[in-house]
């Protein structure tokens, strides 16, 4: 099995989406409500949302690839929340379902983690639903832990996590 990162480019913004929603579907069921989930994972509008990021240059953007087949996306950025502005951020981590708990996260991660150092942070936060055991026990293997930080996100509540580099 060939497995590979590279960055986002022009022309990924239909698999970064399809892999987003398809990972919101089967992450989030139960989690968040079914009409939530149905408005959140319109892939046209996944579509339209990263074909913008694609064409302003915004974030850090990734794709995994099993066997040339784009799998697992991921970005990062400056932290967006204005009491940590010394921390990176990282947005997001989907993986398409039949590849959970294979390695592949973990390797998109330790990518991550290792672009957000070399970019000159020490610090690095994330956001994840209190609910999403599974992340929660991802991002806590990966050294990350829980803040007393918690704000409402989509009709859920979301706790921040942060670690250091």
């Amino acid at each position: 099995m060939d497995y590979r990162i590279r960055r986002v480019k022009q022309g990924d913004a239909p698999a970064l989406a399809q892999i987003q929603t398809s990972s919101w579907k089967a992450a989030f069921r139960g989690i968040l409500s079914d009409d939530d989930l149905e408005r959140l994972t319109n892939i046209e509008k996944a579509t339209a949302m990263y074909q913008h990021l694609l064409n302003e240059g915004i974030g850090n953007g990734y794709i995994g690839e099993v066997d040339g087949k784009a799998h697992c996306i991921a970005y990062w950025d400056r932290t967006r929340d204005a009491d940590m502005p010394d921390y990176a951020e990282i947005i997001c981590i989907h993986s398409l379902p039949d590849n959970w708990r294979k390695g592949f996260g973990s390797k998109m991660i330790d990518r991550l983690l290792a672009d957000i150092a070399q970019a000159g942070f020490k610090k690095v936060m994330l956001w994840v639903f209190v609910e999403n055991a599974r992340a929660r026990a991802f991002y806590e293997a990966k050294g990350f832990q829980p803040t007393n930080k918690i704000k409402p996100s989509f009709g859920t509540m979301e706790i921040c996590y942060e670690r250091n580099l």
